[in-house]
This record gives C-alpha cells, structure tokens and sequence, in this order.
C-alpha cells in the first residue's frame, strides 16, 4: 500500500495526563461562562470541592478521576446537544434556566434537575436532549 493511502499513525490520547486535563477544564470554564454557572453550580455539577474547583481554576489539575470525566463528558454533551437544537447560542444557553414543562423537569429548570448533584442527574437531562435531537449521544 502507497504511503499516501494509509492512515496515519494516531496515538490514543492519554486522558489521566495533565495536558488533558487541562484541555477539558479550559472547556469546562467556557461553558461554566456561557451557561453563567456560580462556585457552586460548578461545584455540583463537577462533584468537587471548593478547594478542588480553586486549585483547578489556578492551573494545577493533575489528572481528572473518571467520575469527573464522566461529568465532563454529560456536560459537554447537554451543551452541544443544546447548540443543535437550539442554534441562537444565546438561547441555547439561557435554556438550561428557564422552567420547562416537560415531566422530566416538572416545571423546574434543567439546571435544577443537574443540581442533584448525582451523574444520574446529568444523564437524564443529556438523554432527554438527545430524545429531542431524535438520535443518540
């Protein structure tokens, strides 16, 4: 096979380095920005400490566990799902505050729902967004 037919040689990302830690907080803060998040909303939706959140804030990540991998990834799933269905980003952002009537959220707001503070709680919003996308994550 000619070198220009053959793939490249993709090396797996190492997702317990700092450099990808780093990466996914620099994303974390975006939204934790886009979507006007307090100390504690990050907090419980992170599942960390305030302590954690700070030194985390100031550049010292280490390696993220994977529950906070986890979180991470329910997070940036709701919040791209919420810019396909939703492509005002404005709107797409402001969404997971407003009351929503579906039976899921029972008047309260997306965000409220998240604030259990369970995975659970960011699994569900982030299924109900892709049922509503008409497709899976």
């Amino acid at each position: 096979m000619s070198a220009a037919l053959r793939a490249p040689d993709l090396h797996p990302v190492d997702l317990n380095s700092a450099a990808a830690a780093a990466a996914a907080l620099r994303t974390f803060w975006r939204l934790a920005e886009a979507w006007k998040l307090s100390v504690a909303e990050q907090t419980t939706l992170l599942g960390v400490g305030r302590t954690t959140l700070y030194q985390w804030k100031q550049g010292k990540p280490g390696p993220l566990d994977r529950h906070v991998l986890e979180r991470l990834s329910y997070l940036f799933g709701i919040y791209a799902a919420l810019q396909i269905l939703l492509p005002v980003p404005e709107r797409a952002d402001e969404w997971i505050r407003k009351p929503n009537a579906a039976p899921l959220f029972a008047g309260r707001s997306a965000l409220e729902r998240m604030m259990g503070g369970q995975v659970a709680d960011l699994f569900v919003v982030r299924q109900y967004l892709d049922a509503q996308r008409g497709g899976k994550a």
